[in-house]
C-alpha cells in the first residue's frame, strides 16, 4: 500500500529541481505509489496534543516548465493521525526556529515515522556530533577565545576558522600562519554569533577535493568528490564547487565503518559526512545533498535506497 509522505522543507518554488535531494526523494516516493504533501516549518503547530501542519497535496515531474503541480488548497493536517512518513528536509541554519521544529515533530513521532529522528537531530549538530570521533577527525578546536585559538594555531600552523551552525560553506575562512587578521576575526564571530566557534587544523589536501560520502541506514552507499573553484577552499557545490566521480579508500571505509551503526541506532536514515585527506570532518544530519550527483556518476538509486530503508522501518513500526 501507498504510504501517506509530509515533506518539510524550504519553499518548493525556491528549489533547483535538477539537482535537490528532498526533490529526488519526491519523485521516487510517487513512483512508489506514496502520496505526497509539502509544508514549511513555519507552518507547524501543536494544540491539545497534537502537532498539525497546513500542507498543500502535489505531485511532481521531471517533465513540463514547472516541476510540480498542487492537488488542492492548503489543508491542516495532523501529523499523527494523517501521515505515515513525515520527512524533515528544510535547509539549516541550525537555530532555535529549527530546534522548536524538532521538538514538535518529536512529539509526532510516536504516530508517524520521523526521518531522519527529529530527537538524534536536535542532538546530533553537524560539527559538533563529529567530535565524538577525535581520532578520525583533524586537530580540532571549539572556542570562543582568541589565546586559545592563536595558541592552537601557533602549534598546528594554518588554520579553517568557522561557525558552528552554518551551512553550505558560508562564513568558512582559511586563516595562514601569519596571517594579522586573526584577531579581527574573532572579534567578528563573537559579534555575529553567540555561540562558540569551530578552529581546524588546515588540510592543504582540500585542493584535491572534499569527498561527500552518502550513508542509508549506516551502510555507505555513493559518494562523489567536490572540488574547489579556484581561488577558494571551499568545495561545497552551492558555494561554486564542481563534482566528480570517485570511490571509497579504504581509510573512507574505515570511518564509515567506525560511525555507521551508531547512525542506524540513532535513526538518522539519510546521512552525508565529509571526509578531506582521510579526515573526517563532518556528519551533516539535517538535510544531506548530493544524492542526485552520485547517481548521475554511478547510475545507482540512492532515492530508492533511502526509501527501501524508510519501508523497512515503517514495516517494523
Amino acid at each position: 500500500m501507498g504510504l501517506r509522505v509530509a515533506v518539510q522543507m524550504d519553499p518548493i518554488e525556491t528549489v533547483n529541481t535538477a539537482g535537490d535531494s528532498s526533490f529526488a526523494l519526491m519523485l521516487a516516493a510517487q513512483a512508489r505509489g506514496h502520496r505526497l504533501w509539502h509544508y514549511l516549518s513555519t507552518d507547524l503547530s501543536f494544540e491539545a496534543g497534537r502537532v498539525r501542519a497546513r500542507a498543500r497535496e502535489l505531485s511532481v515531474s521531471r517533465t513540463g516548465s514547472r516541476h510540480w503541480d498542487w492537488l488542492g488548497e492548503p489543508t491542516t493536517i495532523d501529523l499523527g493521525h494523517d501521515t505515515d512518513v513525515v520527512l524533515m528536509r528544510q535547509d539549516p541554519p541550525f537555530d532555535m526556529a529549527y530546534i522548536t521544529a524538532t521538538h514538535l515533530l518529536e512529539r509526532a513521532a510516536s504516530e508517524t515515522l520521523v526521518v531522519n529522528d527529529p530527537a538524534e537531530v536536535r542532538n546530533a549538530p553537524e560539527k559538533l556530533f563529529v567530535l565524538g570521533y577525535p581520532d578520525l577527525m583533524p586537530p580540532t578546536l571549539v572556542t570562543s577565545r582568541l589565546d586559545e585559538t592563536q595558541d592552537f594555531r601557533a602549534r598546528h600552523g594554518a588554520v579553517v576558522v568557522k561557525p558552528l551552525y552554518g551551512n553550505a560553506g558560508s562564513a568558512v575562512f582559511h586563516v595562514g600562519e601569519t596571517d594579522a587578521n586573526l584577531p579581527a576575526l574573532v572579534e567578528l564571530f563573537a559579534q555575529v554569533w553567540r555561540e562558540p566557534f569551530m578552529v581546524q587544523k588546515f588540510l592543504p589536501d582540500v585542493s584535491a577535493g572534499d569527498k561527500r560520502i552518502v550513508l542509508v541506514d549506516g551502510v555507505p552507499t555513493g559518494a562523489i568528490n567536490r572540488l574547489p573553484k579556484a581561488g577558494e577552499i571551499r568545495s561545497n557545490l552551492a558555494a561554486g564547487g564542481s563534482a566528480q566521480a570517485t570511490e571509497l579508500t579504504p581509510r573512507e571505509a574505515e570511518i564509515c565503518a567506525a560511525i555507521g551503526p551508531e547512525l542506524k541506532r540513532r535513526g538518522l536514515v539519510f546521512v552525508g559526512i565529509d571526509v578531506i585527506a582521510g579526515y573526517l570532518t563532518e556528519i551533516n544530519v539535517t538535510s544531506p545533498t548530493g544524492i542526485v550527483a552520485i547517481d548521475r556518476f554511478n547510475g545507482t538509486d540512492t532515492p530508492g535506497l533511502i526509501w527501501d530503508a524508510i519501508q523497512t522501518r515503517h514495516a517494523a513500526r
